[in-house]
């Protein structure tokens, strides 16, 4: 491994869950999930899940702390867990589903503990945070079917996180939002709607779906990354569609059932926000089709990139 780079290993239960919120920041180049902490060399899933081994489900993270510095792999570390949980992860119950920081050096370790320290005085929760701080020892990288499983499996990917219990605890200890009052005097009648009523607008009368200038979309209420144009394209549907996010973790994806249909919607994970739906018959690598309302968006052109905070996004836009 390169000296520019460094590693990171976190447990948080379900290691499908882990990869997602590291996976596309700046500054991380590979998220592998496996196991750590057991006593065999080259376990199993089946055999990690029956407890027998002593490992934990955990991800193993290469990036550059001159881009992505520790600390802030803690800070997302700490909001995709319930630090509280001494027998496991939401519905996954378990040794292999304890929560752990495992530290490479002494400076990961004190930052690490640190970080728990300040955690437990913040008061954000009333039980003993439990999480342990352990060093590092062998990881064992886990069957391929397990790698990455929310780009190969997104609609059980999100059905499971969903289902697990996990998504609704992030949003209801981790997320901060805007009151009511506040959204409808800073939102039109339809942005509201569409935001926070899960509504559609009507296609070919929206303000994107047939914008071409060079620059990235923000989520209206919150301002976060969304969308760039370098990733839109007219699939002839009347609203704005994407071939990709700009960083998958800065949206969540949750199995929509309304109308009798099973799709897939689309949300800004910070505000909470209904975008749109992903759907499978796009012309990229991974067939998605981020079919977006213009009214959950606002558009930043490149030019003023810098200007309003998102200079690190120029790259996109220079040949």
């Amino acid at each position: 491994m390169s000296e520019q780079y460094k590693l990171a290993t976190f447990a948080g239960g379900c290691f499908w869950c882990m990869v997602s919120p590291f996976d596309e920041q700046p500054g991380i180049k590979e998220v592998i999930s496996g196991y750590t902490g057991g006593h065999k060399e080259n376990p199993t899933y089946e055999e990690v899940c029956s407890d027998t081994t002593g490992h934990y489900e955990a991800v193993q993270i290469t990036y550059d702390p001159n881009v992505f510095p520790y600390q802030k792999l803690l800070e997302l570390y700490w909001q995709q867990i319930d630090p509280t949980d001494p027998g496991g992860q939401f519905n996954d119950r378990g040794l292999s589903y304890r929560t752990a920081i495992f530290y490479h050096d002494e400076e990961q370790k004190q930052l690490a503990e640190e970080s728990k320290q300040k955690l437990a005085e913040s008061g954000r929760f009333k039980k003993p945070i439990v999480t342990e701080i352990l060093p590092a020892g062998p990881f064992y990288k886990a069957e391929e079917y397990h790698q990455h499983y929310y780009k190969k499996n997104p609609f059980h990917y999100n059905l499971y996180k969903e289902g697990s219990g996990r998504a609704r605890f992030i949003r209801e200890n981790w997320k901060k939002r805007k009151s009511d009052v506040e959204l409808r005097k800073e939102l039109t009648p339809l942005q509201y709607e569409v935001t926070q009523n899960n509504a559609t607008e009507p296609p070919f009368q929206n303000e994107y779906w047939d914008y071409t200038e060079d620059g990235i979309y923000v989520d209206i209420i919150s301002g976060e990354p969304l969308f760039s144009s370098t990733d839109k394209y007219d699939a002839g549907c009347g609203w704005p569609s994407f071939t990709k996010p700009l960083r998958r973790t800065e949206i969540e994806e949750r199995l929509d059932t309304s109308y009798g249909m099973r799709r897939i919607e689309v949300r800004a994970k910070e505000s909470d926000s209904h975008l749109g739906h992903v759907f499978d018959d796009g012309p990229g690598p991974d067939r998605a089709r981020y079919c977006i309302n213009s009214a959950a968006l606002r558009f930043i052109p490149k030019d003023k990139l810098e200007e309003e905070g998102y200079g690190e996004f120029l790259s996109l836009f220079q040949k």
